[in-house]
């Protein structure tokens, strides 16, 4: 019998996509989301707890018989003095509170607990194999030479920030990294590149990967349609991203809607 799915539930389209894969294959789920962080828009949770409500986080979880768990989408990060930490959490709280600044670094030691409690954290794309894929082109279009350049450009970059826990995301253009992402989000990172673009030569591009030492379970890099139409309506070039480690949500969307607005989406394998 497959084990029954714990999904912490964030925003966006990934919960529901979960929920959906492991209908398909009879396999029971428990949903679960946070008060007041979370707008969930894709599933309906069966138990709602407020964020720094850990021991009963755990709790209900356990009640729910769930062996698995993975963490699904985004959480509006409240302020540490906000959390209304239980009695586990506060024995958490200096862990926390070196954590806090770092976004793998906090998902990281969330990770940790959930083990330390028995839970065995899965990835998304554990369940969802589809959302990431292999090196090469999804669709039509292909990077050209100086596309290439700024690639490899945006994964310096990357790598280079991404190491002090900062973003996984850069937008660069002939030579010049335009924007690097930090705690705004990749959205409003592309709306802030295209503020700075040139209107000649080669048009930007958006690299998305992985940081260095990234808690692949929790938080990869994701693109979208949505991501597909901002990049076009800001006037880049095309997306790369890493192969076997962006999910990819809504993939023939995806390639529909690059091919239909002439980008390019390759996916990489940096470094290499």
């Amino acid at each position: 019998m497959v084990a029954k799915l714990g999904i912490i539930a964030g925003g966006g389209e990934l919960p529901g996509r979960l929920v959906a894969a492991c209908r398909a294959e009879a396999r029971p789920t428990f949903v679960l989301s946070f008060n007041g962080v979370v707008t969930a828009e894709s599933v309906t949770p069966d138990a709602w707890v407020d964020i720094g409500a850990i021991g009963r986080t755990f709790q209900l979880l356990k009640e729910a018989g769930c062996a698995d768990v993975v963490l699904a989408g985004p959480i509006k990060r409240p302020r540490l003095r906000d959390l209304k930490l239980d009695q586990r959490g506060r024995g958490l709280l200096g862990k926390l509170m070196t954590a806090w600044g770092g976004d793998n670094s906090l998902l990281s030691l969330i990770v940790a607990e959930f083990e330390r409690e028995g839970f065995r954290v899965v990835g998304a794309e554990d369940v969802l194999g589809e959302l990431v894929v292999p090196p090469g082109p999804l669709g039509r279009h292909v990077p050209d030479a100086a596309a290439e350049a700024d690639i490899a450009l945006g994964a310096r970059a990357i790598a280079a920030l991404g190491a002090l826990d900062v973003g996984q995301a850069a937008v660069a253009q002939q030579g010049r990294v335009l924007a690097i992402e930090a705690a705004e989000g990749t959205d409003a990172m592309i709306a802030r590149a295209a503020l700075y673009r040139s209107e000649e030569g080669a048009r930007p591009v958006l690299v998305k990967l992985q940081k260095p030492k990234q808690e692949r379970r929790v938080d990869l890099p994701t693109i979208g349609f949505m991501t597909v139409a901002q990049c076009a309506d800001a006037g880049f070039a095309g997306i790369a991203i890493e192969a076997y480690g962006t999910l990819v949500m809504g993939k023939p969307e995806v390639i529909a809607e690059a091919d239909r607005r002439g980008l390019f989406v390759v996916a990489i394998l940096p470094g290499r």
